[in-house]
């Protein structure tokens, strides 16, 4: 993809159609979460939206999402669609015990938007907030910042009357941009297979260190405290014309698994762009690795492998 061809389609609203919704509703919404999810759920206050994920009592993550408030007694987690399903009936047989109800949005339609995002906003009548993971709702149409240049995720409970593109070049444009910014959404193929550091959540602020106890706390705070994480999520690029699959694996020159994928996108280079987990000796040799043969590089996060505290970053967004 010619880099004129792969702005144009960054710059045009698509339909985010791996995309999905569910709702938290009750009195005991944020007392529940609170519970189950890796987030200090109080943050979330329908300005900040900070990232969360929702883990097996042995830290594995089951789903990665953001949350988000639409009132006092109302969240919604964005996340894989894939994994909706699943979330969902993993946590009812928690929420029986709290005044809440879990939702699931299979009507709503994101829509991922950049240079035209205006024109959007300006159709539904929301306004656009400028930091990244932050919200902006007025009650038919929820907008949230996404992090890296100018991008802005809408939620729309109808989208019959705008303009959306649904092609599959402006979906990997989008999905190009998550890979640059260092961001893995689990799909279904993923579920109970990592810790969340090796996804790098907590260098994204999405784990909070500082909360009460929740499913999978006791291991994830170990592994962190004790320095055991021997997995960590990189950037790559590879020379190809087909998109590695989820959990494709990547090679050393001896043949012994070095890592796996997460996700790849076409990028405008002619070549594939990928997230992968990875032994941290990978990271600290930087031995030649391979997919399929081809030799794969790597490449800077934009963010370093270090904490950051979703509490200190709510003072920063909230300042």
């Amino acid at each position: 993809m010619a880099a004129a061809t792969f702005q144009t389609q960054l710059n045009r609203n698509v339909r985010l159609t791996h995309l999905g919704a569910l709702d938290v509703i009750g009195a005991d919404a944020e007392k529940f979460l609170q519970g189950q999810t890796s987030a200090q759920v109080s943050l979330a206050n329908g300005h900040f939206a900070p990232l969360t994920c929702f883990c097996t009592p042995k830290g594995r993550m089951l789903a990665n999402a953001q949350i988000l408030r639409l009132s006092e007694e109302h969240f919604r987690l964005i996340m894989s669609a894939s994994l909706v399903d699943m979330l969902a009936t993993h946590l009812k047989k928690f929420a029986a015990f709290y005044r809440t109800e879990l939702v699931s949005q299979p009507t709503l339609t994101f829509v991922g938007a950049s240079a035209d995002a205006l024109p959007l906003a300006k159709a539904t009548g929301v306004t656009l907030p400028d930091l990244p993971d932050t919200q902006h709702s007025n009650g038919e149409t929820l907008v949230l910042r996404i992090p890296g240049q100018a991008r802005w995720l809408f939620c729309l409970k109808d989208s019959s009357h705008h303009e959306l593109s649904d092609d599959d070049q402006s979906r990997n444009a989008w999905h190009l941009e998550d890979i640059r910014n260092g961001i893995a959404w689990l799909t279904d193929a993923q579920q109970d297979h990592f810790l969340p550091q090796m996804l790098n959540w907590e260098a994204l602020g999405g784990i909070s260190f500082k909360k009460g106890c929740y499913t999978g706390q006791e291991v994830v705070a170990r592994a962190h405290f004790r320095g055991q994480v021997k997995k960590r999520m990189v950037r790559a690029s590879v020379p190809a014309t087909t998109l590695p699959s989820t959990g494709d694996a990547l090679i050393d020159a001896d043949g012994k698994r070095a890592g796996e994928v997460v996700s790849s996108a076409f990028s405008e280079e002619q070549h594939v762009e990928l997230l992968a987990v990875v032994s941290t000796k990978v990271i600290e040799d930087a031995p030649a690795i391979f997919w399929q043969d081809k030799s794969v590089t790597l490449c800077s996060l934009p963010y370093a492998l270090e904490r950051l505290d979703p509490e200190q970053l709510a003072v920063n967004l909230n300042a």
